[in-house]
């Protein structure tokens, strides 16, 4: 393999030593310095060769799996057999009956790489949307409507007479039209990456171009002399195209997605209509041959399609969006903010009674610690179907985010609500099947249960944010009573202030060791000695006093600081168990721990880091 990077690397070296040679010759030849014809025929003649065996090196190297480097390496090889012949077999060929070897052999080239071209292009876009290659279209068209001007020349010669010299003229640029315009319809096309030697194709292409536009115009004129900048060019394209032949071997072709107004695609498009129109123009001050017309014609045609397929487009991508901002992404239920538009418009439109449900699962956080949130994420879809299914065509289901979903009831007051609430949370209390978080691979029965506040509109608040609020102050409510529903009233609100300010003074008594524990010793009956303890944990309140577990542990659960307080009790608990083995009293203390704390993972491992 390292054999073949160094003979690769030679061929390269050697290629262009060889085209630099000739455009040497060529420079020396405009300085009107002689530079002998045998010796620029022979460079060229060389380079080719070399660049031929370049292209097949390529070809060795990665066999048959990219048939776009065959197709190409089989262009340069015609494009050097009929410059070979043309040369150095046949030195009169230029005046030999149309076609002869040389013919046959750029042919080939132009039908070859045109292929090589296709076969590329169809590996990298198979995934581009239809309406994309409107672009290339667009492309394709514009560059040959001004190319038509530019050859018009030749091309009414041509299509005239019946030479085959003349046609002969004609059909070489018309070939490097085809390619080119191909080149610009391809650069236009958004989502396709043609890797990073695209540019050597594009380079050696437009040399060709160049070269082929420049001999016919010149032998058109009788104006034409044999040079070697010319045999420069042709060498210089045929050269660029083997380098690309062989980067092309060497690059990933890879798919990228590229924004839809990528700034290349858009120059091109829109290059290619202003070329049409600028075509169109210029007819009203001089003479434009009819091909450019049609051409130009047939680019503003293609391009008004292309916008009206953008257009629609994005009035497609639009209404997509407007559906998606008001959609959950997980549930498919409307969202918090199709919630407040309809809510909104409903409590606006005065269409009667309307009470809002806020609910909220019960120990959630734990299927999501214990199972991952996969096995959360199947049980929330589940819940949403089954509220769904318990509704009326009138009512608006809506996940607010996490667990929390909310229901708009049409015509319905505090019994009505009330019903719906307490037939939601029995069809939730069924068992709940999920494939997450089974090591065995089978399914998984959970249980879950739901708090659910009710606020009514309008007794408890004129709009829906002031429901919402009504609603979430009913949800806390509904977490400490027995029936696990309750309906907004009045008194609620200084409730729900005592229970900010007590959530507040949680946080101060975590950060100010404000908790204390208590020990409840367990006695043997048979012996009435005493080995264990049971620890209980005490709030000393500033200014209530001794709180015991039942004021405070429900507020500590639903705001989220039973970790941080189960840390702090267990190092109480240690701390208080190594005073007592200092006095030579060896007692098992048990320390209580919430539901939560029995599926945190991390807990044993900071246990035995508190032991250590």
């Amino acid at each position: 393999m390292h054999r073949s990077v160094r003979f690769r690397t030679g061929l390269v070296w050697v290629t262009g030593v060889a085209v630099l040679g000739l455009v040497c010759a060529a420079c020396l030849a405009l300085l009107d310095i002689h530079v002998s014809p045998i010796v620029t025929a022979a460079l060229g003649i060389s380079s080719m060769w070399v660049a031929m065996a370049l292209c097949w090196t390529a070809v060795y190297r990665i066999r048959l799996r990219r048939p776009e480097v065959l197709l190409a390496a089989a262009a340069v090889t015609s494009w050097t057999a009929g410059r070979t012949y043309d040369i150095w077999l046949q030195p009169a060929a230029w005046a030999a009956p149309f076609p002869t070897f040389a013919d046959v052999g750029s042919a080939l080239f132009y039908t070859l790489l045109a292929a090589a071209l296709v076969v590329a292009v169809q590996r990298q876009a198979r995934q581009v949307a239809s309406w994309m290659w409107w672009d290339a279209a667009v492309g394709w068209l514009g560059a040959a409507a001004v190319l038509a001007v530019v050859l018009d020349p030749l091309l009414a010669p041509a299509l005239t007479a019946h030479s085959p010299a003349t046609m002969a003229l004609a059909i070489y640029p018309l070939c490097d039209l085809v390619l080119v315009a191909a080149v610009t319809g391809i650069a236009a096309l958004r989502d396709v990456r043609m890797g990073s030697h695209w540019a050597l194709l594009v380079g050696g292409l437009f040399v060709f171009a160049a070269a082929h536009v420049t001999y016919s115009l010149r032998t058109a004129s009788r104006t034409f002399v044999h040079s070697a900048s010319l045999d420069s060019a042709w060498t210089l394209g045929i050269a660029l195209v083997a380098l690309w032949v062989d980067g092309s071997s060497r690059d990933q072709p890879t798919l990228t997605t590229r924004s839809a107004g990528g700034p290349l695609s858009l120059a091109v498009s829109s290059g290619a209509t202003l070329a049409g129109l600028g075509v169109l123009l210029l007819n009203t001050w001089a003479r434009v041959p009819p091909v450019a017309l049609i051409l130009a014609g047939v680019t503003l045609l293609a391009a008004a399609v292309r916008f009206e397929l953008a257009f629609r487009l994005l009035a497609r991508l639009a209404d997509q969006r407007r559906v998606t901002a008001t959609t959950d992404e997980l549930t498919g239920l409307p969202n918090r903010l199709a919630l407040t538009a309809e809510g909104q418009a409903r409590i606006a439109a005065q269409r009667g009674r309307q009470a809002l449900l806020l609910l909220d699962l019960d120990k959630f956080k734990e299927v999501n610690d214990s199972l991952g949130h996969h096995a959360g994420d199947e049980l929330l879809v589940e819940v949403g179907a089954r509220l769904r299914g318990q509704l009326r065509g009138g009512d608006l289901l809506a996940r607010l985010g996490g667990d929390e979903f909310a229901v708009l009831l049409e015509d319905a007051g505090h019994d009505e609500a009330a019903s719906v609430a307490q037939n939601l949370r029995e069809k939730l209390a069924e068992p709940f099947t999920t494939l997450a978080g089974s090591s065995a691979g089978g399914s998984l029965t959970l249980h879950s249960t739901v708090s659910i506040g009710i606020a009514r509109f309008p007794e408890d608040g004129p709009d829906l944010s002031a429901l919402l609020r009504k609603a979430d102050i009913a949800m806390y409510k509904a977490k400490t009573s027995v029936m696990g529903h309750h309906v907004y009233s009045g008194t609620d609100d200084a409730d729900d202030t005592n229970r900010l300010q007590t959530v507040e003074e949680l946080r101060s008594a975590l950060s100010n060791d404000q908790l204390v524990l208590h020990f409840q010793p367990k006695i043997n009956l048979d012996t009435g000695e005493v080995h264990c303890v049971e620890e209980l944990v005490r709030w000393e309140h500033p200014t209530r006093g001794l709180l015991y577990p039942d004021s405070f542990l429900g507020l500590v659960e639903a705001s989220g600081l039973m970790r941080a307080m189960t840390r702090q009790v267990l190092e109480k608990a240690l701390d208080q168990a190594v005073v007592w083995e200092s006095k030579d009293q060896h007692l098992t203390i048990a320390v209580n721990l919430s539901a939560s704390s029995l599926v945190d993972a991390d807990l044993p491992e900071e246990v035995f880091g508190m032991l250590a």
